[in-house]
């Protein structure tokens, strides 16, 4: 008895040994894992906190340009962006619409209502202003990137962002160098036209090309829309590119312009608006494809009143033309407008013809061929 009560009090004893050295394991298991767990957290906020993202600046003005800004503030809204917006730089306010009313410019407004600091806006008469240069400067950009801004960049500016400023051009350059490319593809009647991201520098739309988007367009398209597709394809071009762009891979494969190749698009001054039907209906087509939207085309009638001879001139804004195929000169009379199939058919130059779908008064609203034809109450058109 003696024995088995000691042997089991032995037992007993080391049982509890056993337990205390086993829990004491287990503690400092427990308190390594947390060591650990403390430390891998702490070197992750530490990663995160010192990864900062790029600066970008965003230059445009007009709304083609605020559909890139939105392409930029939705990219740069996900979790692994590369980059934030540090500021945007566009037009000054100015007078739109019929009152004349001043307002921001389009990129300013889509700004304002996606909530950025107004302060982060700047609206400089000219990129090369002492005080503007100053503040631009000390937000240390690293990129910029122009879509449709408007104004000209001097070397002051262009020697601050440390990547550079890539421009989304609506051209495949070196064609369209200049302030209307997609107005005078259009006017010269091309098939194929693209967009191009492009390094800027000094000379017109003349740096090196990060890279270009093709299209094909038919001949109804529009300058607007034109505009709209074209700087779409850009602003995805941009956000595909800008990885290497932060990283300066690009810098290094951009493509030097061919000057040799180069053609121009100036700027477009409202007196081209005026369609002589002297010239061939594919010309005049074609210029009312491009300068749709700003500044239009048009044209002057004379009108006749069959009943008494009497005559007068009237100004019309051509909206919608097609080439009317199917008149042959010997049909017509040299001058004469016809009404057929909803349409006016003016003739043109060659033995050509004109088609007019869509036609506006000074004043009034845009009204189809139909319409217009109606409310002449049987008098007769004649080309000037």
């Amino acid at each position: 008895k003696y024995l088995i009560f000691f042997g089991n009090k032995y037992l007993e004893k080391k049982s509890r040994l056993l337990f205390l050295k086993t829990k004491i394991m287990l503690s400092s298991s427990v308190m390594i894992r947390r060591f650990c767990s403390f430390n891998v957290t702490a070197s992750s906020s530490t990663i995160t906190s010192t990864t900062k993202k790029k600066r970008l600046v965003f230059l445009g003005s007009p709304q083609v340009s605020a559909s890139v800004l939105d392409t930029l503030f939705n990219a740069s809204a996900a979790p692994d962006s590369l980059f934030e917006i540090t500021a945007i730089v566009t037009q000054p306010p100015s007078g739109r619409d019929r009152g004349r009313k001043v307002m921001p410019s389009p990129v300013a407004q889509h700004a304002l209502d996606r909530g950025f600091p107004s302060d982060l806006i700047f609206t400089p008469v000219k990129a090369g202003e002492e005080a503007f240069l100053f503040n631009f400067k000390s937000l240390e950009p690293e990129l910029c990137v122009t879509a449709a801004y408007g104004n000209i960049l001097p070397t002051k500016f262009l020697n601050i962002p440390s990547k550079g400023t890539v421009n989304i051009h609506p051209s495949l350059l070196p064609l369209y160098r200049g302030a209307a490319p997609v107005q005078r593809a259009l006017q010269d009647g091309v098939k194929e036209t693209g967009v191009s991201l492009a390094y800027t520098v000094r000379k017109l739309d003349a740096g090196p090309v990060i890279a270009c988007e093709r299209v094909t367009i038919d001949d109804q398209i529009k300058a607007p829309d034109l505009l709209d597709l074209l700087f779409d394809l850009g602003s995805k071009l941009l956000i595909r590119e800008l990885p290497s762009i932060f990283d300066g891979s690009a810098n290094g494969i951009a493509e030097e312009q061919d000057d040799s190749k180069a053609t121009l698009a100036p700027k477009i001054t409202p007196e081209e608006s005026w369609l002589s039907f002297d010239e061939d209906a594919q010309v005049l087509h074609n210029k009312v494809r491009a300068f749709a939207g700003w500044p239009g085309t048009r044209a002057r009638l004379k009108v006749i009143d069959p009943s008494n001879g009497e005559s007068s001139i009237i100004e019309l804004k051509i909206i919608t033309t097609r080439i009317y195929g199917g008149i042959r000169s010997q049909d017509i009379e040299a001058n004469d407008v016809l009404f057929t199939k909803g349409s006016l058919v003016i003739p043109c130059g060659g033995g050509t013809a004109l088609e007019v779908l869509e036609i506006q008064l000074p004043g009034k609203r845009a009204v189809n061929a139909a319409a217009f034809w109606n409310g002449l109450r049987g008098q007769m058109l004649k080309k000037l």
